[in-house]
Parts: C-alpha cells; structure tokens; sequence
C-alpha cells in the first residue's frame, strides 16, 4: 500500500489502516523502518495529538482489569480510547503470550476501543521496541487517550514516562512492607498513586496504605511543574468501578494546570530530544551488529580474553574503525 494512502486511512480512523501501520513501524526490515519513518513524518504534518497516559503496577495489582473500567468509563464519556498494552516476549523466538486482549473483553468489543497488545521483544524492561511509534500512529488515528501499559515494576518506568503526558502507579493494599519494596525513583515518576482494589475485605487495608503512600509523597521535593497536593495518592476499585471518575477529575486538573502554567509543551520538547539521542544512539548500536563488525567484536574479544588486549584498547579500535566513517 501507498504510503499517502495508507495515511489517509489512518486519518480517517480505519482501524485495519492502524493495525497495519503499528506492524509496519515494529518491523526490523531496513526497508519497512524506511517506509515507517516517512509515514510518520507524513501522518505528524497534520499536528494530532491525545493524552498520553502511562501505567505501571507490579503483576497481580489488577492492571488490566483498571484499564478495561477506565476506559469504558471513558467510552461512556464520548472519549475514543486506545491501549497498548505490552507483554513478555519470549527470548529465543520472540513470541509472545498477548492476553490482555481476552482480559478486557468488554473494552475489546468497543468501536470507540483499540487494544494491541505488542510483544516487549525484550527491550529494556518490557518496553516495546516501537511504543512511542505505535502512540503517534494512535493520535493520527483520532485517539483521544492512549494508555500505555508496561509489563511491571522496573526500568521500563523511566522510558514510559519520556512518552506520556501522566504516568499512574498502580499499587494493591497491602502492609507497610511494600512501601519498602517500591524504588523512590517510581514514586517521584508518578503523578498519582492509586491504591486498587479497595473494596470489601480489602477498604481497610486499602485506607492504610493510601494514607501510608500520601505521607511519602509529602516527603518527596515538589516538583516545579505540578500545583499544590500533587501527585497525590487515592484508592480505586476496578471491579466496582468507584473512584475512577474521581482519579480523572484529578488527571484533568493536573493536565490543565500544566497547559495553563506553560509546563505541557515544554515537557513534550523536552520528550522529543530524548527520543531524538534514542534514536541515535539505537542507529550507533545497529551498526555494531553488522555482518563485519560483528566478526571484528568477536576477533577483538577473543583477545581481551586472552589478556593479550585490555577492554579498553579493544573498544577504543572498534570504535575508530567502524563508527568513524
């Protein structure tokens, strides 16, 4: 397909038009990154843009089921939701499981809904190769939000955020123990904790730990580009749906505030350089897995092992020879 039309269609929100231009944009052909970035650069003339909103939470915590209750409660709002969601990908054939289409079933069968679920290919933390890629292909598409799901708690955080508007934490009631257990550097990210499954048994227990996690966040240095009380922590459930519109309401607030006090653009600046060095710096690593420089890595390294070669003068040749041009 024409590159132009197959733009057209995704502006046109053909959702066939999209899926085919996520597959295009994950691709490791040369030739398909080729086409993909001239779509990209095609679809971004027409100035498109969604909440981007990230979500992380460690396995169990009921992420798929606050995705599924959220964006219906968006759907029924008017709002066009899309959500990719990636898995874990297997490291020797890169399959993956894709389940979170059969756990949101009621999301999947709105029209107002997208939902690809993407295999991580095992880039760093669980992160898809191209999720950033698949975001802006969202935005064309009409998208009014896009939730970005990440496989769990780790470093994947830090490259969800670089492309989201709001990151969530996601957290079960639970002791004072998982407070431990949750790196600060998480909870500075977040721009609100929400507590789920607060419901039955669990309120109290939930209570506790909403009270326990809005305590630290009142430890932590507010940040120059968020009002008073935030981020915040609050207690949801999912499989009631309560106090999901509330933690919206919040969201708005939030967004509002940054457009409002000039914070909003400069963030997504601020988004476009690092994705901008990421490039670079993925195109510097590809080169490195070329057919000769490879054969050379392995011929270098073979004397480094051997003490003949010290790591350091290896690379420094690698380098002159191969990065250098």
């Amino acid at each position: 397909m024409d590159i132009t039309d197959l733009g057209k269609r995704i502006l046109a929100g053909e959702r066939r038009a999209l899926a085919r231009g996520i597959t295009l944009v994950e691709s490791h052909r040369a030739d398909h990154r080729a086409r993909a970035t001239d779509l990209l650069e095609w679809l971004g003339q027409h100035g498109r843009q969604a909440l981007r909103i990230g979500l992380s939470g460690t396995p169990g915590v009921g992420k798929s089921t606050f995705i599924e209750s959220f964006g219906m409660m968006l759907i029924g709002q008017g709002q066009r939701v899309a959500v990719l969601a990636v898995d874990p990908s297997s490291t020797r054939s890169g399959g993956s499981i894709l389940g979170d289409k059969t756990r949101m079933d009621r999301l999947s069968r709105e029209p107002a809904a997208f939902i690809r679920p993407s295999p991580s290919q095992t880039h760093l933390g669980g992160v898809a190769r191209r999720s950033r890629e698949a975001v802006a292909l969202c935005e064309a598409a009409g998208f009014d939000v896009v939730l970005i799901e990440t496989v769990g708690v780790g470093q994947s955080e830090t490259v969800v955020a670089e492309m989201s508007d709001l990151f969530l934490l996601l957290l079960a009631p639970a002791g004072g123990d998982e407070l431990q257990g949750v790196k600060r550097g998480i909870m500075e990210m977040a721009d609100l904790i929400l507590v789920n499954k607060a419901d039955g048994d669990l309120k109290p227990a939930a209570t506790r730990t909403c009270s326990d996690y809005a305590g630290a966040l009142r430890l932590l240095r507010k940040r120059i580009q968020d009002p008073a009380g935030f981020p915040k922590a609050m207690m949801v459930s999912a499989m009631q749906e309560s106090g999901l519109t509330e933690a919206w309401d919040e969201m708005r607030t939030l967004v509002g505030w940054r457009k409002e006090n000039g914070h909003w653009n400069g963030r997504r600046s601020a988004q476009s350089r690092y994705w901008f060095n990421e490039d670079v710096r993925q195109a510097l690593l590809a080169r490195l897995q070329e057919d000769g420089v490879r054969a050379e890595m392995q011929r270098l390294g073979d004397l480094v092992a051997s003490g003949e070669m010290t790591p350091s003068s290896a690379a420094r040749e690698v380098l002159q020879a191969h990065l250098a041009r």
